[in-house]
């Protein structure tokens, strides 16, 4: 018995040492796409922005108010957010695979096996635990947890990836609803100027000054006003529902904070920009460990090709009396067993080869994740480039056309020039101001696409050091032991930002609040 004890120890020691091994790839990160070394446009060099709160840039309470309300509310942030936990206990769920697995038998039976001859029936019962345990010989098990793992990035830097697209939704329908409601205002004084101008147009016909014709041209350019009104309110309605379902509430009225002539748009924008700063961002760290994860199922695939040897170990004990069921001895007994495909018909060698193209599939996705979020940086800064010459073309259109307009409206009221000439130059004054304004939101828009392309929010080196270093302190050991690479993989920073976020999102809307109830102080102020 000794013997045999000696060799199940001797098996189980070796199990251990050999689990060390695991079959399949070992990851490699993603060899670097050829990309330029910077973007056309400016020569300034600087990833401090991307860090920045980029929406606090425009400097408005309100827009900063709703920010912070749809990172606390929007739905998709908090599936998002519920995605990460899920990830977080797959990987624990994961780790359980490869430890011992311990359960408890209770049996309490009572037969007559001889019908038709009288005998007494018996009565047993026992009580028995057993433990078993596969050895993790092939690495099934460390591939499936490495998997898990790096699910667990995936989902986490998936949740970046949604709270940068709210913010970016968000910015974006808060500047198209002020220039909606510009534009609303626009067609409402130019409906305003032209019905005053159709009074003296009608006045002068009354005395037999101007003919019946001119009468009709005023009715129709007040008509033309008139009907913008209440589309340009539907977009105004429309656009505050958007509003209201990425805050997570019902359709209501959205406040603005000014009128779009009015913004400051950023003085800074981050030009020249290296382009490796974009491996970090959110939906290009969750392509690669996508990418990661697919790789370690390889070494699962593998794995299953080959035998699995599991311990078995039984403890218990029996009678016929349930009162003295604990007087007797223990019995037990110890096994080792081995279990392994014969005939598959290649069915694992093709789980095998199905595994390694969605790696391939994975690696594909990744590099072109990469590329179109070069394409998406440089889209924008042209944008921007582009827009802003040529918001400044159509301000000078815009200050000539007004000009125009007022000069033929009083050469026509004097006398001097046919109505037919104060027609098209309000015609030219009215389309010159909404598309002033259609170009001034569109670069506001060109900004928020362009700190969304270079995904603000992504976790600096300086920021892991900061990390590693709170858990060095707390664990009262120098930071030099702290595996930083590891951190991620444990989840100790994922909790450490999600509960820094937590307390920064406490202290934003405070912020923005207070902002808020100084901007509407000031506005009482002078308005009295």
């Amino acid at each position: 018995m000794r013997n045999y004890l000696f060799k199940v120890a001797v098996l189980l020691i070796l199990g251990l040492v050999i689990q060390a091994c695991s079959v399949g790839p070992n990851y490699r990160k993603p060899e670097p796409i050829n990309t330029v070394s910077s973007f056309r446009y400016g020569a300034e060099q600087t990833d401090s922005i991307i860090n920045l709160k980029w929406w606090e840039l425009f400097n408005d309470p309100i827009l900063d108010t709703l920010v912070v309300k749809a990172l606390a509310n929007n739905k998709n942030v908090l599936i998002a957010a519920s995605r990460v936990e899920q990830a977080r206990e797959n990987v624990k769920f994961k780790k359980a695979d490869n430890k011992p697995s311990i359960n408890y038998n209770g049996a309490a039976n009572r037969t007559n096996m001889l019908l038709g001859v009288p005998t007494n029936p018996a009565s047993t019962f026992s009580v028995t635990g057993n433990a078993s345990w596969e050895i993790d010989f092939w690495g099934k098990y460390r591939r499936s947890n490495e998997a898990a793992k790096a699910d667990l990035l995936s989902s986490f830097y998936g949740k970046r990836a949604v709270q940068i697209a709210v913010i970016t939704e968000v910015a974006t329908n808060y500047f198209n609803l002020l220039d909606y409601r510009t534009q609303l205002g626009i067609a409402e004084k130019t409906y305003a100027s032209r019905d005053s101008i159709l009074q003296i147009i009608q006045a002068r016909f009354d005395q037999g000054y101007t003919h019946v014709i001119d009468v009709n041209q005023a009715q129709i350019q007040k008509a033309i006003a008139q009907s913008a009104v209440p589309q340009l309110k539907r977009f105004v309605a429309f656009t505050e529902n958007n509003l209201s379902v990425l805050l997570g509430e019902s359709p209501k009225s959205i406040e603005t904070y000014a009128n779009l002539k009015e913004y400051d748009l950023p003085k800074k924008v981050p030009n020249g920009i290296p382009s490796d700063i974009l491996l970090r961002r959110p939906d290009v760290l969750q392509a690669e460990q996508n990418y990661r994860s697919q790789n370690a199922y390889i070494g699962v695939a593998q794995a299953m090709r080959f035998p699995s040897i599991s311990l078995t170990g039984l403890l218990g004990t029996g009678s016929t009396e349930l009162s003295t069921l604990l007087d007797n001895g223990l019995g037990w007994g110890i096994s080792a067993g081995i279990t392994g495909p014969l005939f598959q018909f290649g069915k694992n060698a093709r789980r095998v080869d199905i595994e390694r193209e969605k790696a391939k599939q994975s690696l594909l996705t990744y590099e072109y994740t990469v590329l179109t979020s070069l394409q998406d940086v440089s889209n924008s800064l042209v944008e921007i480039e582009t827009l802003v010459d040529e918001l400044q073309a159509k301000e000078d259109r815009m200050r000539a056309a007004n000009n125009a307009s007022y000069l033929s409206s009083r050469r026509y009221i004097e006398g001097v020039t046919s109505y037919l000439e104060v027609i098209e130059n309000q015609r030219q004054e009215f389309d010159a101001e909404l598309s002033y304004s259609e170009n001034f939101q569109s670069l506001l828009n060109a900004h928020v696409s362009l700190y969304k392309s270079l995904g603000g929010g992504w976790i600096s080196q300086s920021e892991i050091d900061k990390y590693a270093q709170q858990l060095a302190d707390e664990q009262e050991v120098d930071v030099s032991t702290i595996n930083k690479d590891s951190l991620f993989y444990n989840g100790q920073i994922v909790d450490l930002v999600l509960s820094k976020e937590e307390e920064q999102a406490r202290k934003d809307a405070k912020k923005a609040q207070r902002r808020l109830e100084r901007q509407q102080k000031k506005e009482d102020r002078q308005n009295k």
